[in-house]
């Protein structure tokens, strides 16, 4: 039997040991979460047509399945035909720009035509607002994530417009047991936009010692790919696997994607960016440290050095790294109140509640 004297065994012996620490913490959160009252059901049935996008469809459809009376969701181009058989009393379009069918007005207007109340969803305000302020006069409601465009869609005509946060899917998004192939000290998954790509070329010397995954599409783009290239997946992660990277990860880095109009955006207008995008609630559901760049309304959904941790620079980013690795208990205890305030605040369980309350469906 091999001595745990030896260094690499008593590391292993320890990342083993913290690894059931912090799942066996989550446990316990869940438990404390999973005791807390739900909403009774509405009494309405309600259309849900999806993005395409599973992380938020999934959701969004168990939500609706868990709070209305009846739900059922379209597929690609039937809104209008399922609405003539279903007669639901509200259609609740996600977004709108991915799947939706050119004559996309057309079949809006034609459910509005048959007495039946129309909602979208915005979630990727504000980097295609060129599209969605000519989609949005289109319905009853408007409903975006972002707080910076609710006067953008007033000011186009839109008579109702609610602010309405995005958030993670507790049955996808959750603390797991990840398996070796997927343990690092730092992760992170998103495309390479042009702000990401500034940050880890500035880190590229810094994170040579370190064990890091980098994924997403464009990371040819860095001026040190060669220093960086052995750390990095240029793959799409589907949201399970995801799961995997964000449990086994020390500690996972969020940094949104800038809004200005170019070739990864098209908001013409230059609406800026104040709300916090999806990964953040759902690295959070995952019980793993997060680091994340601060958008104005990230403390009305968390607490920087309580429940997540924020960064301004490449070198404000390096130290608090440098701290969590080898602070390892406040790096999990600061994961385990990150799952405690997205599990009771930020659930798409949540969300369609407060949905359902703007709309005051009953």
């Amino acid at each position: 039997m091999e001595s745990l004297n030896n260094p690499d065994t008593s590391k292993a012996y320890q990342d083993g040991f913290l690894e059931g620490y912090r799942f066996g913490g989550c446990q316990a959160v869940l438990e404390r979460v999973s005791k807390q009252e739900s909403p009774s059901k509405s009494k309405c049935r309600v259309l849900y047509v999806p993005q395409g996008f599973e992380a938020i469809d999934r959701g969004v459809a168990e939500a609706l399945s868990e709070l209305t009376e009846e739900s059922a969701v379209a597929a690609p181009g039937s809104a209008l035909a399922m609405a003539v058989s279903f007669r639901p009393d509200l259609v609740l379009v996600m977004n709108g720009l991915h799947v939706f069918p050119p004559e996309h007005e057309e079949q809006i207007q034609a459910i509005r035509g048959l007495g039946i109340r129309t909602a979208i969803w915005f979630v990727d305000d504000p980097y295609f607002t060129d599209d969605t302020v000519r989609m949005a006069p289109a319905y009853d409601e408007v409903f975006t994530h972002e707080l910076e465009c609710v006067e953008l869609y007033q000011r186009i005509g839109c008579r109702r417009v609610h602010y309405l946060p995005l958030a993670a899917n507790p049955q996808m998004f959750r603390p797991v047991r990840s398996s070796l192939q997927y343990h690092y000290d730092i992760c992170f998954i998103g495309n390479a936009f042009w702000n990401r790509v500034k940050l880890f070329d500035q880190m590229a010397s810094y994170l040579q010692d370190k064990k890091v995954f980098i994924a997403g599409q464009h990371w040819e783009r860095l001026a040190n790919y060669d220093l960086l290239s052995r750390f990095i997946s240029n793959k799409w992660i589907e949201p399970e696997e995801t799961v995997s990277y964000y449990n086994g990860a020390k500690i996972v880095i969020n940094l949104h994607r800038p809004t200005e109009a170019g070739s990864d955006n098209r908001n013409g207008l230059n609406i800026p960016g104040g709300s916090i995008n999806p990964r953040t609630y759902e690295i959070g559901g995952c019980g793993t440290l997060q680091m994340t760049d601060c958008r104005s309304d990230l403390t009305q959904h968390y607490k920087p050095g309580y429940d997540i941790e924020t960064f301004a620079d490449a070198a404000e980013l390096q130290a608090k790294i440098d701290y969590y690795l080898s602070h390892d208990h406040e790096r999990i205890q600061m994961a385990w109140r990150a799952l405690w305030t997205t599990r009771s605040k930020h659930t798409f369980h949540r969300r369609i509640t407060s949905l359902l309350a703007a709309l005051e469906i009953k």
